[in-house]
C-alpha cells in the first residue's frame, strides 16, 4: 500500500515540476475500475476550499495547508451568481478570479476537482443562482426549461472561456469536472415532476458541459441512496458522507458498470452552522479513523470542506425544512475543518496529517506559518446617522401593496416599507408573507422585531394620527437547499395586514448595501457626534470611525454585545452578525487592513442604547449562544 501511494505522490510532483515550464498534456481517466494520472493509478485525496470564501491574497498560504495535509488535489465549486450579478454582467476579478485560484492549485502541485453547478448547494445564497433569475419570464430553476437552460448554457460557456485552457487535457490542474450537484435529493423531494423530465435536465446540463469545451473526468455526487434520480449516462456516481465502504463499492458497482473508482466526494470532518443554534462538532479522532479506513480501502475521498472560510458580505445562505422552517446561515463557514476560518491548524489537521503520512513514503512538506494575528485597540466611534432619515431621502417605489426585492431589482440588504396613516389605528399587525427578518417602527419610535427563523409574524400596534408604520426588512440569505429552492422571493411577499383590514399604500425605499455606506453623501441633517446621539438609540443606525495602524494583521471584531447588523472595513463587508450566536465574532483579514488610517462602518439594527466603541480580539467565537425571545 505504501509503494502504491508514493507512486502516486511521485506522480503529482512530477507533474507540478512541469507546471513551472511551459504546459504540458497530461491525461486523466476514469478505467478499469480506477483513476490513471498519465497512465499510473492514482488515489484523490482532496479537500474542498472554495476561492470566494477566501481572500484571494492568502489563496497561497490555503493551498499550502492543504498539501501539508497530505492532500493532492483541491475541490470547489463555483458560484454563478457571484460571476453574473447582473444579466450579462461578468465578473472574474481580485477574490472572484477562478482562473487564477486554478492556477496557484496547479503552481502548488494540487489537482483541482471542479464543481460548476449549475447550482451548488454549500450554504451559499441561493444555492449559487443569481437572484435576478427570478425575475425571467418563463422560468423554472433546476428544470428542463428553456428560459432556465438557455441562460445555464450562457454561464456554462463564459466559465468556459475563463478556465478551458487549465484542464488537464491543455497542461492544468483541472481532472474532473461535477455535473450539477445532489440533484438526486432534489429529485427525492420533487414527487411532483416526471421522472423522464428529471432524466432529460441532468442529461443536458452534462451535454451543455460537453459542448462548451469541457472534456476531462465528469462526475456526479450524491447521496448512495440517491444514484437513481442524481446519477447521469457516462459520469461517474459518488457517494456522499458514505460511511459504509462495502456499501460505497456495491452502490457504485450498481451504477457505473459494475466498477469502481470509488470515491466520497464529500467526507464530512465538520458540518454547517445556522444561527441560534448549537455548534456543531465532529470529534477529531472519528474523522481519522474513517480517513484511515478510506485509505486502507483504495477509497479516494474529497473532505468537506477542508478548511471552510468565511461567507463575506451577504453571500451566506439558508436551510430550509418542514420541521425548522428557515434556518440561516453563519457568517463564519468555519465547518469545524481541519483548517480554521482563519487558516490555524487544529487537532483534526494533525491527526489527519499523521495517518496520510503513514500511508506514504514521501515526505509531506512542513505546515506553513499562520497569518500573523493582532489585537487592535479600541475603536472610538465618532459619528452616527439615522439609517430611517437616510432612506427617506431616497427616491422611494410606491404601490398599493408591498414589492418584493426582486420587484425593486434588489438582489440583497434591506428594504425600507412604509405606509402612512392618515387616521389612528390599533391593532395586530400581520405580515405573514415576511422574508425575513424586520424591526418596526411607529413614527420613529421602535415598535418590535418580526422575524421569520421564529415564526414571529405578528405583533401589536398602535399608530397615532397621521403617523407612519414603517418595517426596515432584511434578506437573511435565500434558501440553498431543497424543494423550497424555487419559493425564494425577498422582502414582503403577501399583502400586511391589521387587523382583518389588508394596509394599502406602501412606499419602498432600497438599501442593499452594496458597498459600504459613505458618510460623505449622507446629508449633514442626518449626522451626528456620537455624543449627541442619545436620543437615537432603538433605531437602525450607521456608525462611523477610523482607527491608525501601524502594522496590519488578521483580527476578529467581537460583536458580542451588539445586537445585530453588518460590519465594513475599508470597503469590505465582514458579514453579518447577530447576538444569538453561536457566533460572537466577525473574521477581519489583515490584507483588507492597512498602515495608517482605516475606516469602519458598523450597521446596527437593534441595540436600545448608543455605542462609543468597538473592540477586537485575538480569538475567534463561534460556540456562544444567547437566549433570544
Amino acid at each position: 500500500m505504501k509503494r502504491f501511494v508514493a507512486i502516486v505522490f511521485l506522480a503529482f510532483m512530477t507533474w507540478a515540476c512541469s507546471e513551472s515550464k511551459t504546459p504540458v498534456k497530461h491525461t486523466f481517466e476514469v478505467r478499469n475500475g480506477e483513476f490513471f494520472y498519465d497512465s499510473l493509478p492514482t488515489r484523490i485525496i482532496s479537500g474542498e476550499m472554495h476561492y470566494s470564501r477566501v481572500p484571494h491574497q492568502y489563496w497561497r498560504h490555503r493551498m499550502q495547508m492543504l498539501k501539508a495535509m497530505g492532500l493532492n488535489t483541491v475541490a470547489t465549486y463555483v458560484f454563478w451568481n457571484i460571476h453574473e450579478p447582473e444579466p450579462g454582467v461578468w465578473d472574474f476579478e481580485g477574490d472572484k478570479n477562478i482562473a487564477g485560484y486554478i492556477r496557484i492549485a496547479g503552481e502548488e502541485g494540487l489537482h483541482v476537482i471542479l464543481r460548476p453547478g449549475p447550482y451548488v448547494c454549500g450554504e451559499w445564497e441561493f444555492g449559487g443562482y443569481p437572484w435576478w433569475l427570478q425575475n425571467v419570464a418563463g422560468m423554472e430553476l433546476r428544470a428542463d426549461n428553456e428560459p432556465f437552460l438557455s441562460h445555464t448554457k450562457r454561464y456554462i460557456e463564459r466559465l468556459y472561456a475563463e478556465i478551458g485552457e487549465l484542464q488537464v487535457t491543455r497542461g492544468g490542474p483541472i481532472v474532473m469536472v461535477q455535473v450539477e450537484n445532489e440533484f438526486g435529493s432534489y429529485v427525492a423531494q420533487r414527487t411532483d415532476v416526471p421522472q423522464e423530465r428529471h432524466r432529460t435536465y441532468n442529461a443536458k446540463i452534462k451535454r451543455q458541459l460537453v459542448e462548451a469545451g469541457f472534456d476531462v473526468a465528469m462526475f456526479t455526487s450524491d447521496g448512495s441512496w440517491l444514484f437513481e434520480g442524481g446519477s447521469t449516462p457516462g459520469a461517474l456516481p459518488t457517494a456522499n458522507g458514505e460511511d459504509n465502504v462495502e456499501n460505497l463499492k456495491a452502490v457504485v458497482d450498481k451504477w457505473h458498470d459494475g466498477s469502481g473508482p470509488y470515491m466520497v466526494a464529500e467526507f464530512y470532518p465538520g458540518w454547517l452552522m445556522h444561527w441560534a443554534e448549537p455548534f456543531p462538532s465532529v470529534d477529531a479522532s472519528q474523522v481519522a479513523r474513517k480517513t484511515e479506513e478510506y485509505l486502507r480501502a483504495g477509497v479516494s475521498f474529497n473532505f468537506f470542506m477542508a478548511h471552510g472560510g468565511t461567507n463575506f458580505g451577504f453571500t451566506s445562505g439558508a436551510n430550509y425544512d418542514e420541521r425548522h422552517g428557515i434556518q440561516p446561515d453563519l457568517t463564519s463557514y468555519d465547518y469545524d475543518a481541519p483548517i480554521t476560518e482563519a487558516g490555524w491548524t487544529t487537532p483534526k489537521f494533525d491527526s489527519i496529517r499523521n495517518v496520510i503520512q503513514r500511508y506514504t513514503e514521501s515526505r509531506i512538506p512542513r505546515v506553513p506559518d499562520p497569518i500573523a494575528v493582532i489585537e487592535l485597540p479600541p475603536i472610538d466611534l465618532s459619528r452616527v446617522a439615522d439609517l430611517l432619515a437616510v432612506a427617506r431621502r431616497q427616491q422611494g417605489q410606491s404601490a398599493a401593496q408591498p414589492m418584493t426585492f426582486e420587484q425593486l431589482g434588489q438582489g440583497y440588504g434591506y428594504v425600507l416599507y412604509g405606509c402612512k396613516f392618515r387616521h389612528p389605528a390599533k391593532g395586530t399587525l400581520s405580515v405573514e408573507g415576511l422574508r425575513d427578518y424586520a424591526t418596526v417602527y411607529v413614527g420613529d419610535a421602535p415598535a418590535g422585531e418580526l422575524n421569520r427563523y421564529y415564526n414571529r409574524y405578528a405583533l401589536d400596534v398602535d399608530i397615532p394620527f397621521d403617523s407612519s408604520l414603517e418595517l426596515l426588512v432584511e434578506n437573511m440569505g435565500r434558501i440553498n437547499y431543497g424543494a423550497q429552492i424555487t419559493q425564494n422571493n425577498k422582502g414582503i411577499v403577501s399583502p400586511v395586514k391589521l387587523g382583518e383590514s389588508v394596509v394599502e399604500g406602501w412606499t419602498m425605499y432600497r438599501m442593499p448595501m452594496d458597498t459600504q455606506p459613505d458618510f460623505a453623501v449622507i446629508s449633514p441633517a442626518d449626522i451626528r457626534p456620537v455624543a449627541q446621539a442619545g436620543d437615537l438609540a432603538g433605531r437602525p443606525l450607521l456608525y462611523e470611525g477610523t482607527f491608525t495602524l501601524s502594522e496590519v494583521g488578521d483580527t476578529f471584531f467581537d460583536m458580542s454585545s451588539w445586537g445585530k447588523g453588518v460590519v465594513f472595513v475599508n470597503g469590505h463587508n465582514l458579514g453579518r452578525y447577530w447576538s444569538v450566536g453561536p457566533q460572537q465574532t466577525l473574521y477581519m483579514p489583515g490584507v483588507w487592513l492597512r498602515r495608517g488610517e482605516n475606516r469602519i462602518v458598523v450597521f446596527e439594527q437593534t441595540l436600545p442604547e448608543v455605542r462609543t466603541q468597538i473592540v477586537s480580539t485575538k480569538t475567534p467565537e463561534l460556540r456562544k449562544l444567547k437566549n433570544h425571545s
